[in-house]
C-alpha cells in the first residue's frame, strides 16, 4: 500500500473515531438534559407568610427565574405541573419565610426552599437551602421585599451550583 492509500484510510478512520465521539459527546449532554423546573414554585403549606409578601415580593417566581439566569440555560422554566418521568425536573417549595414588615428597622429576612431533582421518575438528588439578608448597602432605603428579594438571587445560585453536581441531603446556603 502506498502512501496516499495509508493516509486516506488513516484520514477516514480518524474521521469516524471523531464523529464516534461527537456522538457521544452528544448523548451525553442529552442524557444530563436541560431541567424543567416550575416557573412558579409553591409555599409549603406549613409555610408562615404574611399576605403582604405573598402578594408583593413575587418569591414564588424569583427564585426559579434566578436559577434560571445563574444556571445559563440549563434550566427551563415551565407553566403549571412538572412530570417527574419526561425528563431531568426539580420539584422546588419554599418552606419558611422570615420578613417581617419595616424593612430594615424590623430585623434581618430569610428564607429557605427545599428540592427534588428527578431524572425520569428516579430521584437523584435532593437539597434544602437557606439564606438571609439584612439589606446590604443602602439597606435604609430598601422595604421588606428588596431585602428577602436579596435572598431569592442567592438561593438561585446556590441552587444552580448544586445542579452542577446534585447530590441527596444537601445542605445549601447558609445551612452547610
Amino acid at each position: 500500500m502506498g502512501f496516499a492509500p495509508r493516509l486516506l484510510t488513516r484520514f477516514f478512520a480518524f474521521s469516524a473515531l471523531a464523529v464516534g465521539a461527537a456522538f457521544v459527546a452528544a448523548a451525553s449532554a442529552d442524557a444530563a438534559g436541560t431541567v424543567k423546573v416550575q416557573r412558579s414554585i409553591p409555599f409549603a403549606a406549613t409555610a408562615q407568610v404574611s399576605a403582604a409578601v405573598r402578594d408583593q415580593c413575587q418569591l414564588q417566581t424569583k427564585v426559579p427565574e434566578f436559577l434560571s439566569q445563574a444556571a445559563g440555560g440549563s434550566v427551563e422554566l415551565v407553566e403549571g405541573a412538572l412530570n417527574r418521568k419526561a425528563g431531568r425536573v426539580l420539584e422546588m417549595e419554599i418552606i419558611e419565610v422570615h420578613s417581617p414588615g419595616g424593612g430594615v428597622f424590623s430585623g434581618a429576612k430569610w428564607m429557605t426552599v427545599k428540592g427534588e431533582l428527578y431524572d425520569r421518575g428516579k430521584q437523584i438528588g435532593s437539597f434544602r437551602a437557606k439564606r438571609s439578608s439584612g439589606g446590604g448597602a443602602f439597606a435604609a432605603y430598601k422595604g421588606t421585599c428588596g431585602i428577602i428579594g436579596r435572598c431569592t438571587k442567592t438561593l438561585g445560585q446556590d441552587i444552580a451550583t448544586w445542579l452542577a453536581a446534585p447530590t441527596a441531603n444537601a445542605s445549601l446556603g447558609e445551612l452547610h
